[in-house]
């Protein structure tokens, strides 16, 4: 089902009087949820692609296996593949959750990217406070190439100590990386001044605040500057919110939230909570080979999610 958003008139006046659209459809599973009880965590992701298609079903069963509460999935709609769309809606009723897939219209007063990718990764940051209902209190982003390991109301219910995002900084016990990373020398390094660099496969947004603090205008703002220089934020959807830490303060996540073999040393896997296939700038090696060599539970979970394939 389709419609438009009702906004507050204090959120068309964070916005400067612009409603661009915010569309979802969703779903209400009569069986969703069963056996499960408490306060539903919300997850969003978005997904391009057969290949992120695939990585997002494991990624939806592994929160199932080890949350105990109800989830409901938020899926930006604009680039899923109607294949996707025709299946999600029998793993919702075979599993018991709920989803909804939602789009935002991009405001003609932002300066748009041109690349697919970048536009992707501009919905993962640039419109958190407009993008989802304004009864929506927080939500957690959950890559598709994450495979998740703990109970997802663990991070649900973490005191974010004000802050209205909370991001897992980069680890740095994978000494054979050293020389990649780039946030340590050069401008980053000047930049950050002490602070962390932050990778943006897992985060927890507090929406309440985000909205009080009128983080997404602020966040805006900077990439509105940023944008336009070819040269940077390389990788906007996790350089925009590093560079914009002294407006919009991130809390850091316990490292054992997110795990990736490229940064991380394997003295810490067995501790993780999340294990991401991020890129690995050395090797360079394809993902899904990566996940089935590093993952143990990927090859069962990706048997599994098969049957759900058109």
């Amino acid at each position: 089902m389709a419609g438009t958003p009702i906004f507050s008139s204090g959120l068309l006046d964070l916005l400067g009087g612009r409603t661009s659209q915010r569309r979802t459809e969703s779903t209400s599973v009569e069986t969703g949820n069963v056996g499960r009880r408490g306060k539903t965590i919300n997850i969003f992701s978005v997904a391009s692609g057969h290949l992120y298609e695939r990585f997002l079903k494991i990624m939806i069963l592994s929160v199932l296996k080890n949350t105990h509460r109800p989830v409901k999935f938020w899926f930006i709609k604009n680039y899923l593949s109607p294949q996707f769309k025709d299946v999600i809606p029998h793993m919702a009723h075979e599993y018991g959750f709920e989803y909804e897939l939602i789009t935002y219209k991009w405001p003609t007063w932002l300066h748009k990217q041109k690349e697919k990718q970048r536009i992707i990764w501009a919905y993962k940051i640039l419109f958190l406070d407009v993008i989802f209902p304004l009864a929506l209190e927080k939500v957690i982003f959950v890559d598709a190439d994450q495979i998740v390991r703990a109970d997802m109301g663990e991070l649900y219910d973490m005191d974010l100590r004000g802050r209205s995002l909370a991001y897992t900084p980069f680890c740095d016990n994978n000494k054979e990386m050293d020389g990649y990373r780039f946030w340590k020398q050069g401008f980053w390094n000047d930049h950050l001044r002490g602070r962390p660099y932050h990778i943006s496969a897992l985060y927890v947004v507090d929406l309440v605040k985000f909205r009080e603090t009128a983080a997404g205008d602020q966040l805006r703002v900077f990439y509105e500057t940023l944008s336009k220089d070819p040269n940077s934020l390389s990788n906007l959807d996790q350089d925009l919110p590093n560079y914009a830490q002294h407006m919009v303060p991130i809390f850091s996540l316990p490292q054992e939230w997110l795990w990736c073999e490229s940064w991380c040393g394997n003295a810490t896997k067995s501790k993780a909570k999340t294990i991401d296939l991020c890129n690995n700038p050395m090797t360079k090696e394809p993902k899904l080979q990566g996940a089935k060599r590093i993952v143990a539970e990927w090859p069962d979970l990706d048997l599994e999610a098969r049957q759900f394939t058109c």
